[in-house]
């Protein structure tokens, strides 16, 4: 890709005793969802009425106190939903619902035409003020835009107060200087002082100024900058919230409003999932979990983070990619062996140490915070390790397989997933264990069994094993003695001629409960060539459930 020195680097702030990189985000900001409005505009199919009903809804149940419904002056539709929410009574006392209007006197009246009946409103009024708008689109010199927003100022200052004469409304003011960052910062600072002193802005009464990041143009500590330089530099700060709105076309819109937050703005404007024009809106739900992450309550309640998208994905059509943070498919998904091996020790240690703090590694929050299964966060194809496959068995059916068996069954997973050519699920990953141990058939079966304790006359105690096995469909009558169960299974295996096998170990656990209580038991046997071999078995009794996990070891290594 050849530069051909066509683009012009992006004019940067001043501001080298910058503070904002030393501040912290300890606290929610104000919220206001454009799902509404700047989301639907963007969508191929523009919602409807009932699916902008059914989102609205969505938006107050998360916690929004401030929602923009929409542009009601440009269009019937748009003029219809505000209705809609007015009259059907579906706008909660708590709730204050944003619209936008150009500052143009027309749209303004029809605006104010729209609000009728609502309890609480924020007029959202704008202009564009960028160098390349003023020179490309409006042929007009900064004193020409600034004539526009005042001109509009003056005339919803002045409906403003008609109305509050007529039906009481609880009326706010919102100014955004539109493309912000591409405007002249002092030209920015200038033009939203005459606002404010148009509206009459206090302390007490203060003005929300939005200054958007309409187009994304720059890197996130340099729009951080001009927020930091803007708030320093306004007259009456205190009279004015300092709102944000950014955009995502660098692919940086969740960083930009951190650094923004940090910089000096109170209140953040976006969309649930980042939906919005060319490459989206903020995204909400990343910035407000993120805050979650770092102990600070976001004020916004995205617990059932997997209903609220699907009610996202049904009302815009629109699909949160897999990978999206806190809501994508696989957000909290690892593949990878050394991935998985740490997420299965860091539930380990969680359950084992009592801590009260989250530390899993590779998952920087609790998946059942946001109501999300514990048991997708480990999945299993050719890349994983030797840990994911008896990480699922332990979520998905209660196995705990004791980490030498490990190595064993992930390679037969392994062999699978390469075998099938894609991700193997938890109902696979149990088929093939089943299938591997417990359902195992082979040269050799148990069918009869018995125990006899021994006293002996130093007062050691022995046991005697008798039963049958049959070999190759054969049955076999055995009896053997040893130092317990296992031993005198052994010893009655050698006398028809099965050798060659060293127990090592075996690990035994519940895996039900009640009348009906089934144990399982996991042997691991040495052969005489130095190789490890894994048996299973499940019985109610625990004994012969060991018996069975030596015949299916053996089996195992004779087939």
């Amino acid at each position: 890709m050849q530069q051909e020195k066509k683009y012009v680097p992006f004019n940067r702030v001043s501001l080298p005793d910058r503070q904002w990189p030393d501040k912290i985000i300890d606290k929610a900001p104000v919220w206001c969802s454009v799902d509404l409005r700047d989301g639907n505009q963007a969508l191929v199919t523009p919602m409807g009425i009932e699916e902008k009903l059914k989102f609205f809804h969505t938006l107050v149940d998360v916690g929004f106190k401030e929602i923009e419904v929409g542009f009601p002056s440009a269009s019937e539709t748009e003029y219809e939903i505000l209705r809609t929410l007015i009259e059907g009574n579906h706008i909660p006392d708590d709730v204050t619902v944003q619209v936008l209007v150009q500052a143009r006197e027309e749209l303004i009246r029809k605006t104010f035409e729209a609000v009728r009946g609502a309890k609480n409103v924020i007029i959202h009024f704008y202009n564009s003020t960028s160098t390349l708008q003023r020179k490309v689109v409006f042929g007009k010199d900064m004193q020409g835009i600034t004539d526009i927003a005042v001109q509009g100022a003056r005339l919803i200052k002045q409906l403003t107060e008609e109305e509050i004469a007529r039906s009481g409304m609880n009326i706010r003011y919102e100014y955004s200087p539109e493309s912000f960052t591409g405007t002249e910062i002092d030209f920015a600072i200038s033009i939203c002082e005459a606002v404010m002193e148009e509206m009459g802005a206090t302390k007490e009464n203060p003005i929300i100024l939005n200054l958007p990041s309409t187009v994304e143009m720059c890197t996130a500590n340099t729009y951080a900058d001009q927020i930091e330089y803007f708030c320093r530099n306004m007259k009456n700060r205190d009279a004015a919230i300092i709102s944000i709105h950014p955009h995502n076309d660098r692919g940086t819109g969740v960083a930009s409003a951190e650094l923004a937050l940090m910089a000096g703005a109170d209140r953040i404007e976006g969309t649930l999932f980042g939906n919005g024009e060319r490459t989206g809106n903020l995204d909400i739900v990343t910035v407000a979990l993120n805050m979650f992450t770092q102990g600070v309550d976001p004020q916004l309640d995205f617990s059932n983070i997997l209903a609220i998208k699907k009610v996202y994905e049904e009302c815009t059509r629109m699909h949160v990619p897999e990978r999206q943070p806190y809501a994508g498919e696989l957000a909290f998904t690892a593949f990878s062996g050394s991935h998985q091996d740490a997420i299965r020790k860091g539930y380990e240690y969680m359950k084992n140490s009592g801590t009260a703090f989250w530390e899993v590694p590779y998952l920087p929050i609790n998946p059942a915070d946001l109501h999300r299964e514990y048991e997708p966060v480990i999945r299993i194809n050719s890349q994983s390790g030797k840990g994911g496959a008896a990480f699922v068995l332990q979520q998905t059916v209660g196995y705990n397989l004791p980490k030498e068996m490990h190595p064993e069954f992930g390679n037969i997973v392994k062999a699978a997933a390469d075998a099938y050519g894609d991700e193997l699920t938890s109902k696979q990953i149990v088929e093939l264990f089943k299938h591997e141990y417990i359902d195992l058939t082979g040269k050799y079966s148990l069918l009869r069994h018995r125990f006899t304790e021994l006293n002996e006359a130093d007062g050691s105690v022995h046991s005697r094993f008798e039963g049958s096995i049959t070999i190759d469909g054969v049955e076999k009558y055995i009896t053997g003695v040893g130092n317990g169960p296992i031993d005198s299974f052994f010893q009655a295996l050698e006398g028809v001629g099965i050798t060659g096998y060293k127990f090592v170990n075996y690990h035994e656990h519940a895996v039900s409960s009640g009348s009906d209580a089934q144990g399982i038991c996991y042997i691991e046997l040495k052969k005489t060539n130095g190789d490890h071999i894994f048996g299973a078995g499940i019985h109610s009794n625990i004994n012969v459930a060991a018996l069975k996990g030596i015949i299916c070891a053996i089996n195992r290594a004779e087939k």
